[in-house]
Parts: C-alpha cells; sequence; structure tokens
C-alpha cells in the first residue's frame, strides 16, 4: 500500500514536469511559425542592397511611394471612377511568385482612397477593408485595377476595388474599402 502511494506521488510530480500534448503541439505550431518567419540568406543579401536616396519634403516621392506604388498608370477617371494598369514589378511578389497579398491590399487601400480624395483637404482615414482573394498575379503580369465609388454620406465613403489579369480578365481580388473624411464645404 505505501508503495502504491509512493508510486501515485512520484508519477504526479513527473507529470507537472513534463509537458502535456497541448503544449507539445502549441510549441510545435510556434516553432513552425517561427521557421516560416525566418528569412533566407539570399533574402536579406536582397534587401540589404537596397538603396535609397534621402526623401526632400515636398519634392521627392517617400520611400513608401517609390516601393510600393511606382509603375501605377492611370488610363482613365471619371467622377466616381478610377482604372490604372500596373505591371507586377518583382519588389512586391512573395516567396512562391505570387504578387504579394500584403502589396494587394495596398492597391485596394490606395485605390479607393485617391478615388474619394478632394484636393486642398487632408487625406481620407480608412475605416474598414474587406478584401477577398480570388487567384494569384505572377511576376510581370499586367492588371487591371479599377475602383468605383458605391456611395457617399456626409464625410463617409464607400469604394469597391477590382484587380484583374489583363490578358486573361481572370479576378485576382476584389476589396470593399470604407473611408472617414471632412467632406469640402458647400459655402
Amino acid at each position: 500500500m505505501a508503495f502504491g502511494v509512493l508510486t501515485v506521488i512520484l508519477l504526479s510530480s513527473l507529470a507537472k514536469q513534463w509537458p502535456s500534448s497541448k503544449e507539445l503541439q502549441i510549441e510545435r505550431k510556434m516553432e513552425n511559425a517561427k521557421e516560416f518567419l525566418e528569412i533566407s540568406k539570399e533574402e536579406s543579401e536582397r534587401v540589404s542592397r537596397l538603396t535609397f536616396p534621402p526623401h526632400r519634403v515636398n519634392i521627392d516621392h517617400s520611400f513608401y511611394e517609390y516601393y510600393a506604388l511606382r509603375g501605377i498608370r492611370v488610363d482613365r477617371v471619371e467622377p466616381g471612377f478610377v482604372s490604372c494598369t500596373f505591371k507586377v514589378p518583382s519588389r512586391l511578389i512573395d516567396r512562391n511568385g505570387n504578387l504579394a497579398s500584403g502589396a494587394v491590399a495596398n492597391l485596394v487601400d490606395e485605390m479607393g482612397g485617391a478615388l474619394v480624395h478632394v484636393e486642398g483637404l487632408p487625406m481620407n482615414v480608412s475605416v474598414d477593408m474587406s478584401i477577398s482573394y480570388l487567384s494569384t498575379a505572377k511576376l510581370d503580369d499586367e492588371l487591371e485595377i479599377s475602383s468605383k465609388l458605391l456611395g457617399r454620406k456626409g464625410g463617409y465613403s464607400g469604394t469597391v476595388v477590382l484587380i484583374k489579369n489583363k490578358a486573361t480578365g481572370e479576378l485576382i481580388a476584389e476589396g470593399r474599402h470604407s473611408l472617414f473624411g471632412r467632406h469640402a464645404s458647400k459655402m
């Protein structure tokens, strides 16, 4: 009997020291995430080779504009509608060779914001953005990006942005973007 009690005490003591299967699963997931987020030596060297001249305020484009928006060509502008063309550059592709999802989100944000911007007023602030990623775009694919105003009430605006492969017509992504900003005075 004493041996049984001693065994139970010893086993419960050991159980407290060993991680549970749930803890092991969490630890494995964390290790997998860490491995996924690590960059390769080649990727690190590629980033270290980037060079940008110092930014001159109100004269030069910012690093953001230079990196993320360079290459967008405006094709058509109408009230409540803007259409652009964009060739997928190597700087915006992910490790699978596709246009990075963050770059797609950025295009939705910029195109929605540009559509509702009023010259002379501060840029509107994104309130909500919902993006459906329907397909992928590859390096050098030419994309057609169209932004349409869904409506405006006071300072609140809603837009929809469609990103299509220009050659195939395949829809890459659809984004709905809500923005808020000061609206122009009626006086």
